[in-house]
This record gives structure tokens, sequence and C-alpha cells, in this order.
């Protein structure tokens, strides 16, 4: 699965008790169209949580407003919370990104940057 999006935030490297890396991230995606018979254009606005785990030396990139095209998979969770509501979360397992700049880091604009990996070679 493909994504394009822009970061939301600056991503966060989680360090695990194991030495594993994790990033951390979420990206808006925006969508644009026309509802029938009606002139005015609609947006809509997605977020994705994501997860990175090959590496944390992309972390610096992943800055808010940078445009990202990321592929990977989706996983799901659900759980109750101490009040005992059913909670659920989507979240994007990343094994490819491509920076695509925007946002206010010109370095990013630059100098893109890929990371990728086999998804058969994720820790998950």
């Amino acid at each position: 699965m493909e994504i394009i999006g822009r970061v939301t935030a600056n991503a966060l490297v989680k360090q695990l008790p194991d030495n594993r890396a994790v990033i951390q991230f979420s990206v808006a995606i925006n969508e644009r169209y026309k509802s029938k018979g009606l002139a005015e254009v609609k947006k809509v606005t997605t977020y994705v949580d994501c997860s990175y785990w090959l590496t944390a030396n992309i972390a610096p990139y992943l800055k808010k407003g940078n445009l990202v095209e990321l592929s990977g998979r989706v996983s799901a969770s659900a759980w109750k919370d101490l009040n005992g509501e059913p909670k659920a979360r989507l979240n994007f397992h990343v094994n490819t990104i491509k920076l695509h700049g925007g946002g206010n880091d010109t370095k990013v604009q630059q100098e893109p940057f890929e990371e990728s990996q086999p998804a058969d070679d994720l820790p998950f």
C-alpha cells in the first residue's frame, strides 16, 4: 500500500528496552472533491499514524509540513480504555520512505533521501 501526505509534527524516536529504535510520526492525506450538483469543492483530511523500524537516521528529515511518499502495510488493534470503552487504532508500518520536500526545510528539497528495506526483513 502506498500513501502520500504531509508530516503533521516532527517525528519522535523511541528507544525500546532491547536497544531497537522506532520512529513514530503522523501523516495528513488531503482529498478534494465536488459533490454531485454542487459547485463547492469539499476537502477531507485523513490522519495516519506511522511507525518506521529500519533506522533512526531519517528522523531529522521527517519534519512538520514535509511531503512524504510511504509504502508499507496497515495493522489494526483494539482495546478497552480505563472506563471500559472500546477503542481502536490503525497503524501504517512503513518500509519505504521518499521525501519530496515541502514545508520549510530547503535542505530536504535539495537532497532527497530515500530509505527502504524488503518487507520480509521487518521486525514485526
